[in-house]
């Protein structure tokens, strides 16, 4: 009988240790701080590593842990990033999307999970799967950039389009914004339209090629700056960086510095910190249960030309 008490007793200790064991670990999850993803396109290019660097140190701020991933422009890296954080359960995604079509279904799969979504600068074709999108007004950057283009052109001459992404509709609206403009303009000729992937080297390959067989062009608009960077260098290679204008959008340092030094005409600068600062809060208030969020938040853009370019000095 006095083994019997003694086991009762000591398994009775085991089982009270136990219960305050895991009641400590609940204590503990509880009191520890919320996570959130920052999932960016690429960090192969320095805007985007602005972009995710803010997003993560804003959320930081706010008190969340949080992880950057870099998708490499690839939707099914993508794809396995949000497998892991779903699996990790974080508390929110800061969104920055490879492809419009191809990423909703991982912002679903994040919200038949309960995880909210928050896209940055790109967008995915749907409203009903992000909580909000951030994004610039590319297409009305591009329209006062087409006006700009005209003038530089003074209406006439040969030039070519780089694009980005064909999968990224600000690809797109950039390109449409900038031919509602020049389109106007009959005796200005686009001799070229070709993707370079957002991508500075595959930008200066592929202007390289299309002046073997259209030597004579007078600009070049690109749908980023990276790609105004690669074709600038191009041009340089050539011997034409003097009679060729160069256009670009984003409004990254390296060529906010080139302006100055009458390299790249113009550029259109966007704010990947501001638009970083207001994903973060979002998913702060909407953690904390607020509901009343604008679903999508377009951000106006400034053009930046050698005229005005005392003005800025940075792209932050």
């Amino acid at each position: 009988m006095v083994k019997q008490s003694k086991f009762k007793i000591i398994r009775y200790i085991t089982i009270v240790a136990f219960a305050m064991i895991l009641f400590g670990c609940a204590e503990r999850n509880k009191n520890a701080p919320k996570k959130i993803a920052v999932v960016i396109s690429t960090l192969n290019n320095p805007w985007f590593v602005v972009l995710g660097e803010s997003a993560a140190n804003r959320a930081q701020e706010l008190g969340y842990e949080t992880t950057i991933f870099d998708s490499q422009n690839n939707t099914a890296k993508e794809a396995e990033h949000f497998e892991n954080l779903i699996a990790a359960g974080f508390d929110a995604i800061l969104f920055n999307p490879t492809d419009a079509d191809g990423s909703v279904s991982n912002v679903n799969r994040a919200k038949l999970a309960g995880i909210p979504t928050f896209c940055m600068d790109r967008e995915v074709n749907s409203m009903d799967g992000p909580v909000s999108q951030i994004i610039s007004d590319s297409f009305s950057g591009c329209v006062e950039l087409g006006e700009y283009f005209v003038r530089q052109m003074d209406k006439k001459g040969k030039y070519v389009e780089l694009l980005g992404l064909v999968g990224d509709n600000n690809t797109w609206n950039r390109s449409k914004g900038f031919h509602s403009v020049v389109d106007h303009f009959p005796e200005l000729e686009m001799v070229a339209q070709q993707s370079a992937d957002f991508d500075r080297s595959k930008a200066m390959e592929v202007l390289e090629s299309v002046m073997q067989s259209d030597p004579d062009i007078k600009a070049v608009f690109c749908g980023n700056d990276a790609m105004a960077m690669g074709a600038y260098q191009a041009l340089v290679s050539a011997g034409k960086q003097d009679s060729v204008m160069v256009f670009g959008f984003d409004g990254e340092q390296d060529v906010m510095d080139a302006i100055k030094a009458n390299k790249i005409k113009a550029t259109a600068m966007q704010s990947p910190k501001f638009m970083a600062k207001i994903a973060a809060e979002l998913a702060d208030k909407y953690i904390k249960g607020e509901r009343d969020i604008s679903k999508k938040m377009p951000i106006a853009v400034e053009v930046i030309t050698q005229e005005n370019i005392s003005e800025y000095s940075t792209t932050q």
